[in-house]
């Protein structure tokens, strides 16, 4: 939680008791949401975003430690603006921003999966910023808790042998036709992404927070899509998307923790041709 964030709970819980009402019940009243507006996004102005970004996730999750999440862009054909970045916050989750995702110039990224953790009931907005500087939000509520302390699912063992270790799927997109570019694709990356909430079964201390906080992929040497990661996105961080191939041979990802490690793999690509 950030600095502002508690002060303006603790003002809205002393109002509360002021008049009558239990501390629990301010906490429950509590929108965090305009004071992560000023605290990530400077206070810009936020436009209605239903029709430009569409936020999909369960509305009661069944392991609130790896909650799917899928955002689409929605701008219509002929539009001349472009998504150039999408923000996804989770308000209630300790570190409330979970990604930043950053789209190629031209890789026409229309639609980007991950897994997240949710620490509690909370509303999850995704903030579109377009290629005209203006931001547009759309924002879904999920009733979730425990997501970010959820103990690993590997042993600290198993984790340090599949660091760092990435693969790549290539998704054939059915419903259009054999002479489309547009590709789906996936890349996944073994790191235990430890939240810092978590507690050790065995020594019964808590791990401290290890994550990949930056993630580069790339279609040979043109960008697809960047991702600066935080301590909601779940263990072996999994990135499914949508994108227009530029018939490259190869597609490339480099990922970096916050432990300093630099991970990097490179694949090739199936029937390249556009």
């Amino acid at each position: 939680m950030t600095g502002h964030r508690a002060r303006l709970l603790c003002i809205a819980s002393l109002v509360a008791i002021a008049l009558g009402a239990p501390a629990a019940l301010a906490a429950e009243t509590y929108d965090p949401w305009p004071g992560l507006v000023q605290d990530i996004f400077s206070n810009r102005p936020m436009n209605d975003g239903n029709d430009v970004i569409g936020i999909e996730m369960p509305a009661r999750a069944e392991d609130a430690a790896i909650v799917p999440v899928t955002l689409r862009t929605k701008l219509q054909p002929g539009d001349s603006r472009r998504v150039v970045a999408i923000t996804l916050v989770i308000d209630e989750n300790p570190a409330p921003m979970a990604a930043k995702f950053t789209l190629g110039p031209d890789a026409n990224v229309t639609e980007i999966s991950t897994r997240v953790r949710v620490n509690n009931y909370t509303n999850v907005h995704a903030v579109a910023e377009l290629s005209d500087g203006k931001l547009y939000v759309s924002k879904v509520y999920v009733k979730a808790s425990g997501g970010c302390s959820a103990p690993a699912g590997k042993n600290v063992e198993e984790a340090k042998n599949h660091l760092g270790q990435m693969r790549y799927r290539q998704f054939t997109k059915s419903e259009q036709g054999p002479a489309t570019s547009t590709r789906e694709a996936q890349i996944m990356i073994g790191h235990p992404n430890n939240s810092g909430l978590q507690m050790d079964q065995v020594t019964q201390l808590y791990i401290p927070a290890f994550f990949v906080n930056e993630l580069h992929i790339w279609q040979d040497d043109s960008p697809v899509l960047a991702m600066e990661g935080g301590i909601s996105i779940s263990e072996d961080p999994n990135i499914r998307f949508t994108y227009v191939s530029n018939g490259a041979k190869h597609f490339r990802a480099e990922a970096k923790d916050t432990d300093g490690h630099v991970f990097e793999h490179e694949w090739k690509v199936e029937n390249p041709g556009t």
